[in-house]
């Protein structure tokens, strides 16, 4: 068994504000969907290219994997499950055999926020239900716009009736839903925007995330730009219709939690804040990672199954990790037919974060969420200055409500990617 050393443990425990034990997320990512969307560069295919055998045996896979990590301890106290994709509901029954395997590896000590991922298209509300009965509690909709023209547009597989009838039926199962909303495309209006915006709030949903088309490098969308047949999304466009989206979702009892999210009282998503928090999490499939502390992440490599010739790679590398590693963050490789012939394989990459590498890192992800950050770990993680600085510019202000924070301020919001990029690459 490989044991860190009494120096080298201090080393590592320097920085615990939040890469303790647990609790755990999990991630289930599924790379499957009914098409792939014009602006999309995750790993994901269409369903219809994929092997027959792959497809049938992709769930088993995922409850090899989660099994292997039950196994190594790792999962004794889940905080959430996020069954992403592709588009997982593009499984049909198979997803519901998926769930079930999954929540029934998983322990916790308490409600676990179970998620999937659904577009329109494939949100049917016999499969839904089942779901529901399977332990999903939360659904998150990828409705994009309720704009026909602008979904064409995004070369999304569904249009806006569609979309109405999905949200609908999630919603008529209990379980709670939100909605992902794309605004800054080509062509999109303010008025387009608006009315999308407003027609979300009045199904009563209690959570909404709205986002900014990113046009990403190798995407047919990227293509049709170099190629001319599209312009260019435009950066101030895009700003203000978030800042109209603002003033809509706020004035109706959403409130922004974190910068691109929006949520009614205790309908906060657990999953992704825990992201936010530096809380451990686990990766399931191809593309996906996984970060643990550097304790937890040592006790499981030295158990049994790491050293199986699976996944010898782990083995292999357990003795490299540096003293005065805080975490270790891992990726499996994009690859789909790798992962379902070796489910509990080795990852491609491993990430060794220091402990003023995790602190600073806990500090970038924390300024996302409405609450900020505590001076205390912005003096951790050396970038207390910086912060002090972009007070003098209006994007961060310093509170003290009974605790010493920096947070953002509404212009901060807006331009959240500059202050991230200082905090990151401020000097040690």
């Amino acid at each position: 068994m490989t044991r860190l050393t009494n120096s080298a443990a201090d080393q590592a425990k320097a920085y615990t504000r939040r890469g303790d034990r647990g609790p755990v997320s999990l991630y289930v990512h599924v790379p499957f969907c009914v098409r792939k969307c014009a602006y999309c560069d995750f790993h994901s295919g269409a369903i219809s290219a994929q092997e027959p055998g792959l497809l049938a045996h992709y769930g088993w896979a995922v409850s090899e994997a989660v099994a292997h990590w039950s196994e190594l301890a790792v999962l004794e106290d889940v905080l959430s499950v996020y069954i992403g994709g592709g588009t997982p509901t593009a499984l049909g029954d198979g997803l519901v055999d998926l769930v079930t395997a999954v929540l029934g590896t998983c322990k916790s000590r308490g409600d676990v926020e179970v998620t999937v991922e659904t577009n329109p298209d494939t949100t049917d509300s016999a499969l839904i239900a089942r779901l529901v009965d399977a332990g999903v509690n939360r659904f998150s909709v990828g409705v994009q716009s309720l704009d026909d023209a602008v979904l064409e547009m995004l070369g999304r597989c569904h249009d806006a009736a569609a979309a109405e009838s999905a949200v609908r039926a999630c919603m008529a199962t209990g379980a709670r839903v939100s909605l992902d909303l794309m605004c800054g495309v080509p062509g999109q209006s303010q008025a387009s925007w608006l009315s999308t915006v407003k027609r979300a709030v009045g199904f009563g949903v209690g959570h909404v995330s709205v986002y900014p088309l990113i046009v990403e490098d190798d995407t047919p969308l990227a293509r049709r730009i170099r190629a001319g047949h599209m312009v260019s999304p435009e950066p101030d466009a895009a700003a203000e219709m978030m800042e109209l989206a603002h003033s809509e979702l706020t004035a109706h009892g959403l409130e922004r939690y974190e910068v691109a999210s929006y949520a009614r009282p205790g309908q906060r998503c657990i999953h992704n804040v825990g992201y936010w928090n530096g809380r451990p999490y686990i990766g399931i499939g191809p593309s996906s990672s996984s970060m643990l502390p550097v304790e937890m992440f040592l006790a499981a490599a030295a158990c049994r199954s790491w050293t199986d010739p699976l996944v010898a790679g782990v083995g292999r590398v357990v003795d490299a990790v540096p003293h005065d590693t805080a975490r270790v963050r891992f990726t499996r490789a994009a690859d789909t037919v790798a992962f379902v012939r070796f489910p509990a394989g080795a990852p491609e990459e491993i990430e060794y974060l220091r402990g003023r590498e995790a602190a600073r890192e806990d500090a970038m992800l924390g300024l996302r969420l409405a609450e900020g950050i505590e001076c205390s770990l912005a003096e951790e993680a050396g970038v207390a200055a910086v912060l002090a600085r972009m007070v003098g510019t209006g994007l961060v202000e310093a509170v003290d409500d009974g605790e010493r924070r920096y947070r953002l301020t509404d212009a901060g919001w807006l331009l959240g990617n500059e202050v991230f990029a200082e905090v990151w690459n401020a000097d040690s």
